[in-house]
């Protein structure tokens, strides 16, 4: 008596056939075969929440003129409605909190929600895990486009960059989404999708090419310098509201298309093949997502200019700390990049006060090492 064909195969089936070993169906959709199945815990989220509020009682309160942390958590309580809690703050120290401070942290919260986002994105999308808004080229064009808009246009005329009008973003977005296309192009000049690393050299080759751009651009109006080199280095001030009221429109268009397109993002990471196999359009959505995620950048680089690394640390961070889902990735992404770059900015505005360090300084410092370490660990990938 014949035995029954092996590790469940048909009988008749030869051994050579690609489609002896099915693949197990009991696995969800969506899930890479190294990625946890579990989607986003409430522990996860309940400390991303908590992240944000520690960031903003301490960003608020610390800078030249301290405030205490209770009095300044109770005065931002007093921000919503039916609230009248006695903060024991003076008027003047009221002012600071509400129309100083505050906008301050509120923006370094979006922007550096929008570039961990934006990077957790662009490494889903690629499937590359040294995939960035810096690498890819996306802050080189969003800046080259700032500031033709500064040269050109004569926006930051007094040397500060508050208060840009409304098309800014635009143009950002316009550069940003041209630079993610040259590096996709010419990182896939060698082969169908490019390997990982030739889309590195790729982005490291257009931002050359578009800083080069800026750099003549600079030459020819010299007047538009200083503005210009102060947003280079990235700044968080701000003269009010305005700046995050510019930011919040893209910020939320571009929040809601990552998230509501997380789980494609993990269909992508098993293959186009396996993708369209359950029934999704992988090109389409990758298209959405590239131009969502470099709106989103965009956003944030005319508001703060060029701070980079954010969209390195903290999806990695959250990779080995919550798992590999994108379910997990990209939002805890956005709550913990906010938190990241709100306490970033305290560093900037404390560790040399009175004076005042660069926040794209101190995330280079941070980031630099970084980046290093990912790219020891990613070497199986750049292979």
């Amino acid at each position: 008596m014949s035995d029954p064909a092996p590790t469940g195969r048909p009988a008749g089936t030869p051994p050579s056939s690609p489609r002896a070993e099915p693949r197990t169906p009991a696995r969800p959709a969506g899930l890479p075969s190294g990625a946890r199945p579990a989607g986003l815990r409430l522990r996860w989220l309940v400390a991303g929440l908590v992240a944000v509020l520690v960031a903003l009682v301490v960003g608020v309160s610390l800078g030249p003129v301290s405030l205490p942390p209770g009095s300044v958590a109770a005065e931002l309580l007093n921000l919503f409605p039916g609230v009248h809690l006695d903060s024991g703050l003076t008027e003047r120290e009221i002012a600071i909190v509400t129309e100083l401070r505050l906008p301050r942290v509120v923006l370094g919260l979006l922007v550096g929600g929008l570039l961990a986002l934006a990077g957790g994105c662009y490494q889903g999308v690629f499937r590359n895990p040294l995939a960035d808004p810096y690498l890819l080229g996306v802050a080189a064009g969003a800046g080259l486009a700032v500031t033709a808009a500064i040269a050109l246009g004569g926006a930051g005329r007094q040397g500060t960059l508050s208060g840009l009008p409304m098309t800014i973003p635009l143009a950002a977005f316009a550069g940003s989404l041209l630079a993610v296309t040259m590096t996709y192009v010419l990182g896939a000049a060698g082969g169908r999708r490019g390997s990982p690393a030739m889309l590195i050299l790729a982005g490291v080759a257009v931002s050359a090419f578009l800083s080069a751009g800026q750099t003549y651009l600079l030459q020819r109006h010299a007047d538009s310098i200083q503005p210009v080199y102060s947003w280079l280095l990235g700044r968080l001030a701000t003269a009010g509201w305005h700046d995050v009221l510019l930011v919040l429109p893209y910020a939320a268009l571009t929040t809601v298309v990552v998230l509501l397109h997380r789980r494609e993002l993990d269909v992508l990471a098993v293959g186009d093949d396996e993708a369209r196999s359950l029934g999704l359009h992988p090109q389409r959505t990758r298209y959405l997502l590239i131009a969502a995620a470099s709106l989103g950048t965009a956003a944030a680089v005319s508001a703060t200019g060029l701070i980079g690394f954010v969209g390195i640390i903290v999806p990695h961070t959250v990779r080995l700390l919550a798992g590999s889902s994108y379910r997990v990735i990209l939002p805890m992404s956005l709550l913990f990049g906010g938190a990241f770059l709100a306490l970033t900015d305290v560093v900037a505005r404390t560790v040399a006060a009175p004076s005042e360090l660069p926040i794209g300084v101190v995330t280079a410092l941070l980031g630099g090492p970084f980046f290093v370490l990912v790219l020891r660990t990613a070497r199986r990938v750049l292979t």
